[in-house]
């Protein structure tokens, strides 16, 4: 019999051991229509894993992490899953820490059939973490939490996005407010894990003050925050010391269109993220 595999190392500290070596930069693979037309490439599962795979080639080796945007790859039906597939089997052989950026939520056995697809062992879709929606309540994410922390994974929970829409749910009661019971919820899940936690935040790069008003002590989080909104959507080193203050050590900003308008080249992609990387350090 073949020897058993040695267990995976918790995320928390693989992400800890990769953004020291290649800093906290994580790109998002985006293969939107108009970025595969500027890249000269079919909008098809050709075009898509094309695309795919040269970004992970040219930029995996100097981000702390890829977050394929999964809706992306499922508007081509079971070929664009397939490519999420090749994509993340790929990074996995190449030592590249992927983010699913699925947004699942659900109750009972269907939340633990979502944390299964993307958390599970010898799954074709696991990711080193996945985005999760808590918007049924953050204990109805249970399963996949508690699969995260046994395979080694991770969860990024939405909390504090910057979309005028979420203010509706994620800023009603104020200093009391439902994205402070998530931010909460989370941080004490950490902190009975131990270790480098494995259950992240989502926050907007883009919140300005936001967090701050509404009471959230990220740094209490003891684990990532995952950050989008940096390059296209306007966010830069000024308004990450903004929004995240004593917090800005756990965040990992996110850049997807101004690294990606780059391409198709290699070295202007890699060049773009570099950049982007060194200009947030």
């Amino acid at each position: 019999m073949p020897p058993e595999a040695a267990p995976r190392a918790p995320f928390g500290e693989r992400l800890a051991a990769v953004r020291a070596a290649r800093g906290s930069l994580c790109v998002g693979i985006d293969p939107h229509p108009a970025l595969l037309a500027a890249w000269g490439l079919e909008d098809s599962p050709a075009g898509l894993e094309r695309f795919s795979l040269a970004v992970l080639d040219a930029v995996g080796p100097v981000s702390a992490a890829l977050k394929p945007q999964v809706a992306l790859y499922e508007r081509h039906g079971a070929r664009g899953l397939a490519v999420l597939e090749t994509l993340l089997s790929r990074a996995r052989d190449a030592g590249v820490l992927t983010i699913a950026d699925a947004k699942r939520g659900d109750i009972g056995s269907t939340m633990q059939a979502y944390a299964d697809a993307w958390l599970g062992e010898d799954r074709p879709l696991a990711a080193d973490a996945v985005t999760l929606n808590p918007y049924l309540g953050f204990e109805s994410l249970r399963p996949a939490i508690d699969l995260a922390r046994e395979t080694g994974r991770g969860v990024f929970v939405l909390a504090l996005t910057s979309n005028a829409e979420g203010q509706l749910v994620q800023h009603v009661g104020g200093d009391s407010s439902v994205a402070r019971s998530i931010a909460h919820a989370a941080a004490a899940e950490n902190r009975r894990a131990g270790g480098a936690g494995h259950v992240g935040l989502v926050v907007g790069a883009t919140i300005g003050d936001a967090a701050h008003r509404l009471g959230l002590d990220l740094a209490a989080l003891n684990g990532p925050i995952l950050a989008p909104g940096v390059g296209a959507q306007g966010a830069g080193t000024a308004e990450l010391r903004a929004a995240f203050g004593d917090a800005l050590p756990f965040v990992l900003p996110t850049s997807s269109r101004a690294i990606l308008a780059a391409g198709p080249g290699a070295a202007e992609l890699r060049a773009a993220a570099e950049r982007t990387r060194d200009e947030l350090a």
